[in-house]
């Protein structure tokens, strides 16, 4: 038996894992914006045209929109597309909240400035996801 070949190759329930937790995650962010709005509005950088408002609501029903995606084995493929440019998209929210929050308690700190990285793990994630659905 071919071990190297087993550690390589993922079964069908590892590539849904990953899936699974991801569009658990996405969906979860996006109800958290309608739960939550004010936390999302005061990181919405103030440069975007719009009110932050309309920024909160706008990602919060996107994430409604492509967490499910990563939920359902038929949309997962355009789903992980969809989610590695929301991540994208939502970068410049995490940059400015970083920034925004350098005066806060060290420990808003820490959660700013690692949610910076997160999102870089979150895009590798989701492109797996896409990589596995064409196999």
């Amino acid at each position: 038996m071919n071990h190297s070949s087993l550690a390589s190759k993922p079964s069908s329930a590892q590539r849904d894992v990953v899936a699974l937790v991801l569009g658990g995650f996405i969906t979860l962010a996006g109800i958290m914006h309608f739960a939550n709005p004010d936390f999302f509005n005061d990181i919405v950088p103030p440069r975007l045209p719009l009110s932050e408002s309309f920024w909160t609501y706008a990602s919060g029903v996107v994430e409604l929109v492509v967490g499910p995606m990563l939920l359902w084995r038929r949309s997962r493929r355009w789903g992980a597309v969809a989610a590695i440019a929301l991540f994208i998209g939502v970068y410049p929210a995490n940059v400015y909240m970083a920034w925004d929050w350098r005066e806060e308690p060290f420990s808003k700190q820490i959660v700013s400035y690692g949610r910076l990285p997160f999102q870089f793990l979150f895009i590798w994630l989701a492109w797996r996801v896409w990589q596995r659905q064409k196999n």
